[in-house]
């Protein structure tokens, strides 16, 4: 599993007051505490701070950068601070996100041309929005990577998307992320799949075990990406499992060092 730490974020508490004080050593801390749990991309995002967010996302980058050997996540649906910050991003860096419509896709791509980035594509257009059916977001799906494709992204650089949302408003809500992915994985078996699980209990009790649950059900399907807390050592624990029981884990070396490390405890 693809690993984004999800914890430098606005929206999340403290973080707004670490940028705008531009407290380097508490954003460090956050970054290294990720990097140390697991997490092979340090998501930035301060799309809260929408006056500011030119100016902070390259800071966030650099100071992360700094802090951990680790490529960025840099989640923001403005160019002009995605291109600030893929500016100062050292290595291989992945953008979060694009998508179908046509004015983010045609905003979007030239940055992932002109930085050679690695990509999160959300199965959305101008026709569908955020269509309620798997067999819709897989033609989405299917039809973006295509694009991709043709515009000198490889394969292996795409991450889909499949849109969680709440089984607390639609019960066949968890049901259509899993269908998208197996479906889309049958069409590009070479593709990734990358989502924030979360959302998926919104609104429910006991939220943990639901998107525990959940993402097993979504490795099964072909997930292999996730963007979440390495910390919550019940949802990394469960990682280790499901990887081992899907044999994507060679001679369960992850699970066993996880288990020696008593990470699985």
């Amino acid at each position: 599993m693809i690993l984004v730490g999800e914890k430098i974020n606005t929206s999340l508490k403290g973080i707004t007051e670490a940028v705008r004080s531009r407290d380097r050593e508490f954003i460090a801390r956050k970054a290294v505490e990720q990097a140390e749990n697991g997490a092979h991309y340090i998501d930035v995002n301060c799309g809260t701070l929408i006056d500011e967010e030119v100016e902070a996302l390259p800071w966030l980058v650099q100071v992360v950068q700094e802090a951990v050997d680790k490529p960025c996540c840099i989640d923001s649906p403005n160019p002009l601070a995605l291109s600030a910050a893929l500016r100062v991003h050292k290595g291989k860096p992945m953008i979060n996100s694009i998508t179908a419509e046509k004015e983010r896709y045609d905003s979007i791509i030239k940055l992932v041309q002109e930085y050679n980035a690695a990509i999160v594509a959300l199965v959305m257009d101008d026709e569908h929005g955020m269509p309620k059916d798997a067999p819709t977001r897989i033609k989405v799906g299917v039809r973006l990577i295509a694009d991709l494709v043709q515009a000198g992204v490889a394969l292996d650089d795409i991450y889909i998307d499949p849109l969680i949302q709440p089984i607390s408003t639609d019960s066949n809500m968890a049901l259509v992320a899993v269908d998208t992915i197996r479906g889309i994985r049958e069409v590009y078996p070479g593709v990734h799949f990358m989502c924030g699980l979360s959302n998926v209990s919104f609104g429910l009790p006991r939220r943990g075990l639901l998107n525990r649950t959940f993402l097993v059900m979504c490795m099964l399907a072909g997930l292999d990406g996730a963007i979440l807390d390495p910390g919550n050592r019940e949802m990394m624990s469960m990682i280790y499992a499901a990887e081992a029981l899907l044999n994507r884990d060679a001679y369960l070396k992850n699970y066993l060092k996880a288990y020696r490390s008593g990470l699985l405890d």
